[in-house]
Protein backbone atom coordinates (compact mmCIF):
# COMPACT_ATOMS: atom_id res chain seq x y z
CA UNK A 1 0.00 0.00 0.00
CA UNK A 2 1.29 3.43 -0.95
CA UNK A 3 2.07 5.70 1.97
CA UNK A 4 -0.52 8.43 2.59
CA UNK A 5 2.23 11.02 2.73
CA UNK A 6 3.31 10.08 -0.80
CA UNK A 7 -0.17 10.93 -2.09
CA UNK A 8 0.19 14.57 -1.06
CA UNK A 9 -0.38 16.99 1.79
CA UNK A 10 -4.19 16.87 1.67
CA UNK A 11 -4.55 13.13 2.42
CA UNK A 12 -2.02 13.39 5.26
CA UNK A 13 -3.82 16.41 6.72
CA UNK A 14 -7.23 14.75 6.39
CA UNK A 15 -5.87 11.63 8.07
CA UNK A 16 -4.55 13.84 10.86
CA UNK A 17 -7.92 15.54 11.40
CA UNK A 18 -9.70 12.19 11.44
CA UNK A 19 -7.20 10.69 13.88
CA UNK A 20 -7.58 13.79 16.06
CA UNK A 21 -11.34 13.35 16.12
CA UNK A 22 -10.74 9.73 17.15
CA UNK A 23 -8.56 11.07 19.99
CA UNK A 24 -11.67 12.76 21.32
CA UNK A 25 -13.12 9.28 21.81
CA UNK A 26 -9.98 7.58 23.12
CA UNK A 27 -6.84 9.63 23.59
CA UNK A 28 -4.13 7.02 23.22
CA UNK A 29 -5.48 4.70 20.52
CA UNK A 30 -5.00 7.21 17.65
CA UNK A 31 -1.55 8.19 18.93
CA UNK A 32 -0.62 4.51 18.99
CA UNK A 33 -2.05 4.06 15.49
CA UNK A 34 -0.07 7.07 14.26
CA UNK A 35 3.17 5.63 15.62
CA UNK A 36 2.48 2.18 14.18
CA UNK A 37 1.48 3.64 10.80
CA UNK A 38 4.75 5.56 10.71
CA UNK A 39 6.68 2.45 11.75
CA UNK A 40 5.22 0.44 8.87
CA UNK A 41 5.62 3.22 6.32
CA UNK A 42 1.96 4.13 5.87
CA UNK A 43 2.46 7.65 7.21
CA UNK A 44 5.53 9.84 7.17
CA UNK A 45 6.08 11.97 10.26
CA UNK A 46 8.01 15.20 10.48
CA UNK A 47 11.60 14.73 11.61
CA UNK A 48 10.92 16.16 15.06
CA UNK A 49 8.13 13.61 15.59
CA UNK A 50 10.07 10.48 14.69
CA UNK A 51 10.06 9.56 18.38
CA UNK A 52 6.37 8.67 18.08
CA UNK A 53 7.39 5.51 16.19
CA UNK A 54 10.12 4.48 18.64
CA UNK A 55 9.84 1.24 20.63
CA UNK A 56 9.68 2.88 24.10
CA UNK A 57 6.94 5.32 23.06
CA UNK A 58 4.89 2.64 21.30
CA UNK A 59 5.14 0.42 24.36
CA UNK A 60 4.14 3.16 26.81
CA UNK A 61 1.31 4.45 24.62
CA UNK A 62 0.08 0.89 24.02
CA UNK A 63 -0.14 0.23 27.77
CA UNK A 64 -1.80 3.61 28.31
CA UNK A 65 -4.35 2.80 25.59
CA UNK A 66 -5.28 -0.50 27.27
CA UNK A 67 -5.60 1.17 30.67
CA UNK A 68 -7.72 3.97 29.23
CA UNK A 69 -10.11 1.56 27.54
CA UNK A 70 -10.50 -0.52 30.71
CA UNK A 71 -10.85 2.39 33.10
CA UNK A 72 -13.91 3.74 31.31
CA UNK A 73 -15.82 0.65 32.46
CA UNK A 74 -15.34 1.53 36.14
CA UNK A 75 -18.36 3.43 37.55
CA UNK A 76 -17.74 6.98 38.80
CA UNK A 77 -14.11 6.76 37.66
CA UNK A 78 -15.28 7.13 34.06
CA UNK A 79 -16.76 10.55 34.81
CA UNK A 80 -13.63 11.63 36.67
CA UNK A 81 -11.48 10.41 33.79
CA UNK A 82 -13.31 12.78 31.44
CA UNK A 83 -11.85 15.69 33.40
CA UNK A 84 -8.34 14.50 32.58
CA UNK A 85 -9.17 13.20 29.11
CA UNK A 86 -10.46 16.52 27.77
CA UNK A 87 -7.17 18.47 27.86
CA UNK A 88 -5.26 15.28 26.99
CA UNK A 89 -7.43 14.74 23.90
CA UNK A 90 -6.91 18.33 22.74
CA UNK A 91 -3.16 17.96 23.25
CA UNK A 92 -3.13 14.59 21.50
CA UNK A 93 -5.07 15.94 18.52
CA UNK A 94 -2.70 18.88 18.25
CA UNK A 95 0.36 16.61 18.24
CA UNK A 96 -1.19 14.26 15.67
CA UNK A 97 -1.84 17.01 13.12
CA UNK A 98 1.49 18.74 13.82
CA UNK A 99 3.29 15.46 13.15
CA UNK A 100 1.65 15.16 9.72
CA UNK A 101 1.93 18.78 8.58
CA UNK A 102 4.70 19.68 6.13
CA UNK A 103 7.68 21.53 7.56
CA UNK A 104 6.76 25.13 8.30
CA UNK A 105 7.48 27.87 10.83
CA UNK A 106 7.02 26.48 14.32
CA UNK A 107 4.34 28.95 15.42
CA UNK A 108 2.33 28.48 12.22
CA UNK A 109 2.64 24.70 12.44
CA UNK A 110 1.50 24.49 16.05
CA UNK A 111 -1.21 27.11 15.57
CA UNK A 112 -2.65 25.20 12.63
CA UNK A 113 -2.34 21.91 14.50
CA UNK A 114 -4.09 23.33 17.56
CA UNK A 115 -6.93 24.71 15.45
CA UNK A 116 -7.48 21.62 13.29
CA UNK A 117 -6.30 18.76 15.51
CA UNK A 118 -7.02 20.19 18.94
CA UNK A 119 -10.34 21.55 17.72
CA UNK A 120 -11.43 18.22 16.23
CA UNK A 121 -10.50 16.34 19.39
CA UNK A 122 -12.10 18.96 21.63
CA UNK A 123 -15.44 18.92 19.82
CA UNK A 124 -15.58 15.12 19.87
CA UNK A 125 -14.54 14.93 23.51
CA UNK A 126 -17.05 17.60 24.53
CA UNK A 127 -19.83 15.60 22.90
CA UNK A 128 -18.86 12.40 24.71
CA UNK A 129 -18.62 14.21 28.06
CA UNK A 130 -22.18 15.49 27.63
CA UNK A 131 -23.42 12.06 26.54
CA UNK A 132 -21.83 10.37 29.55
CA UNK A 133 -23.23 13.03 31.86
CA UNK A 134 -26.75 12.48 30.51
CA UNK A 135 -26.32 8.71 30.85
CA UNK A 136 -25.09 9.04 34.43
CA UNK A 137 -27.99 11.30 35.36
CA UNK A 138 -30.68 9.22 33.64
CA UNK A 139 -29.46 5.66 34.33
CA UNK A 140 -27.35 6.11 37.44
CA UNK A 141 -24.32 5.10 35.39
CA UNK A 142 -25.76 1.77 34.24
CA UNK A 143 -25.76 2.93 30.64
CA UNK A 144 -22.18 4.21 30.75
CA UNK A 145 -20.54 0.90 29.71
CA UNK A 146 -22.55 1.04 26.48
CA UNK A 147 -21.24 4.56 25.83
CA UNK A 148 -17.69 3.42 26.67
CA UNK A 149 -17.96 0.53 24.20
CA UNK A 150 -19.34 2.84 21.51
CA UNK A 151 -16.50 5.31 22.06
CA UNK A 152 -13.80 2.64 21.81
CA UNK A 153 -15.41 1.07 18.76
CA UNK A 154 -15.91 4.46 17.15
CA UNK A 155 -12.28 5.38 17.73
CA UNK A 156 -11.06 2.12 16.17
CA UNK A 157 -13.33 2.50 13.12
CA UNK A 158 -12.27 6.14 12.68
CA UNK A 159 -8.60 5.15 12.85
CA UNK A 160 -9.08 2.44 10.22
CA UNK A 161 -11.00 4.69 7.82
CA UNK A 162 -8.56 7.56 8.37
CA UNK A 163 -5.74 5.34 7.16
CA UNK A 164 -7.64 3.61 4.33
CA UNK A 165 -9.63 6.47 2.79
CA UNK A 166 -8.21 9.64 4.38
CA UNK A 167 -9.71 12.26 2.06
CA UNK A 168 -13.23 10.83 1.81
CA UNK A 169 -13.45 10.06 5.50
CA UNK A 170 -11.82 13.38 6.37
CA UNK A 171 -14.60 15.26 4.56
CA UNK A 172 -17.21 13.22 6.45
CA UNK A 173 -15.47 13.92 9.76
CA UNK A 174 -15.30 17.67 9.08
CA UNK A 175 -19.02 17.78 8.23
CA UNK A 176 -19.93 15.79 11.36
CA UNK A 177 -17.70 18.00 13.53
CA UNK A 178 -19.32 21.14 12.13
CA UNK A 179 -22.76 19.70 12.93
CA UNK A 180 -21.69 18.69 16.44
CA UNK A 181 -20.19 22.14 17.07
CA UNK A 182 -23.46 23.83 16.11
CA UNK A 183 -25.40 21.47 18.39
CA UNK A 184 -23.01 22.02 21.28
CA UNK A 185 -23.19 25.80 20.94
CA UNK A 186 -26.99 25.72 20.82
CA UNK A 187 -27.13 23.42 23.85
CA UNK A 188 -24.80 25.61 25.89
CA UNK A 189 -26.71 28.76 24.92
CA UNK A 190 -29.97 27.08 25.88
CA UNK A 191 -28.60 26.12 29.28
CA UNK A 192 -27.36 29.65 29.89
CA UNK A 193 -30.75 31.15 29.02
CA UNK A 194 -32.54 28.65 31.29
CA UNK A 195 -30.26 29.42 34.25
CA UNK A 196 -32.21 31.20 37.06
CA UNK A 197 -31.40 34.86 37.53
CA UNK A 198 -29.45 35.59 40.74
CA UNK A 199 -31.41 37.06 43.65
CA UNK A 200 -30.95 40.75 44.25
Amino acid sequence: MEAISELGTLPALMAGISLSAAAGLRVFLPVLALGLAARFGLLELGEQFAWLASDPVLMVVGIAALLEVGTYYIPIVDNLLDTLATPAAIGGGTVIVAALLPEMHGLLQWGTAALLGGGAAGITQGTTVLARGVSTASTGGLGNPLIATSETGGSLVAILLALLIPVVFGVVVILVLAWLLVRLVRLLRGRRHRAPAPDR
